[in-house]
């Protein structure tokens, strides 16, 4: 297919937060190499605030509302889109089918999923386990076929995140932000997404934050019921936020804030890709290091410690992700806020 006929793609990638903000760059980059190009985002439901305050995404569709209906009308609503072009940043086998029977005429999927042999027309050698690099350059990978030359390096990513278009989340929660202080998202949670840091090590760090932080804890209704009596109870100056913002409510929170603490979830690499002081806490384990899920923007750093970590590979609980200490963590915020 002639790519300059390319008008329309979707870009479908139907999972976590954190892994639609790293494929926010993938839009980004076909805006610089496509600048007439309408791109629509195939995604799951919540994931929805990223994308429609990302600049480069023309459209977003809910995944869940399409396979919800009968197979028939689920092709019907694909033809609507009327793409030129898909685009599957993370594989699915019922949507590899289903562009296919949409007639979509570029179909662009990876080799080393079978259905896409059956179900694309362009396939990318690419396999992400065993890779060397990092998740955002890995979903850039995918546009080879349309003129990506050569791997973006780490430090260029970040200009391609498009998040501009950020709401501030009310006039209660903006009220918050103390100007004269260093205004500091702790996300202590992962809705089990990532080794975690532990209860343990975030009271010892909330213990020893000096006064010039002004201290916020993140996550949902039911993360802050499990951390109620290990942390929220335990330090009074601290401002609980659980189960208090929507996604949307929490991108915009986290624009207004200047930095968070976390393991490799959602919140951090929005913070990231907002241009925040991130800083991401992770086990060596492999893929789940730095190396492939790094916090990715201009003020994001991480902490890990350089050990093997195969005793862990098989539980949630790991030990070597608390042997970072509190002290490193301070240390590291900050030289940060300095």
């Amino acid at each position: 297919m002639d790519l300059k006929k390319v008008k329309r793609i979707i870009i479908s990638r139907t999972d976590s937060i954190g892994d639609v903000v790293l494929t926010l760059p993938v839009a980004g980059y076909l805006k610089k190499l496509l600048p007439d190009i309408e791109i629509v985002f195939l995604g799951r439901s919540y994931t929805r605030p990223i994308g429609g305050q990302c600049s480069h995404i023309d459209r977003f569709i809910d995944w869940q509302e399409i396979v919800s209906k009968p197979l028939k009308e689920q092709i019907a609503l694909f033809k609507k889109i009327r793409a030129d072009a898909i685009l599957h940043v993370f594989p699915h086998p019922a949507i590899s089918r289903l562009a296919k029977k949409a007639g979509i005429p570029l179909r662009i999927g990876t080799t080393n999923r079978l259905y896409h042999w059956s179900n694309c027309n362009k396939l990318i050698r690419l396999s992400r386990r065993n890779s060397p690099y990092h998740e955002a350059q890995l979903n850039l990978m995918l546009l080879k076929p349309f003129g990506l030359k050569e791997i973006l390096s780490l430090d260029e990513i970040p200009k391609y995140y498009g998040l501009e278009n950020i709401e501030p989340p009310g006039r209660e929660l903006s009220e918050l932000i103390d100007p004269e202080k260093f205004n500091l998202i702790l996300h202590p949670r992962s809705k089990g997404s990532a080794r975690e840091w532990g209860e343990e090590r975030f009271n010892e760090l909330i213990g020893i934050l000096p006064e010039k932080f002004k201290i916020f804890i993140t996550g949902t209704r039911e993360e802050g019921e499990m951390i109620r009596k290990s942390i929220l109870d335990k330090h009074k100056h601290i401002h609980d936020l659980t189960g208090k913002m929507t996604l949307k409510e929490l991108i915009g929170f986290i624009d207004l804030a200047d930095g968070l603490v976390a393991a490799s979830t959602g919140p951090l690499h929005i913070a990231a890709a907002l241009g925040k002081r991130a800083l991401g806490i992770y086990p060596p384990i492999r893929p789940m290091h730095p190396g492939r899920w790094a916090p990715i923007g201009k003020k994001a750093t991480y902490l890990v410690v350089n050990k093997p970590c195969e005793k862990c590979r098989k539980s949630m609980d790991c030990e070597c992700i608390r042997e970072i200490t509190a002290e490193q963590v301070n240390k590291k915020l900050m030289e940060e806020s300095a």
